[in-house]
């Protein structure tokens, strides 16, 4: 596995651990998940495009 899969797992699996719809993180909204799933998606776009 490379470094970029290894990466892209990781932040899926914080991206799923920031969702408020567990009790411990109802108070924080989608800010997190927010945050998180935009680096995804930005890192998910430059590994297509070739530059990682």
């Amino acid at each position: 596995m490379t470094l970029t899969t290894i990466i892209i797992i990781i932040l899926i699996l914080l991206l799923i651990g920031a969702l408020p719809t567990w009790p411990y993180s109802s108070g924080w909204g989608y800010g997190p998940g927010g945050i998180v799933g935009l680096v995804l998606i930005i890192l998910i776009i430059l590994a297509l495009m070739g530059r990682i």
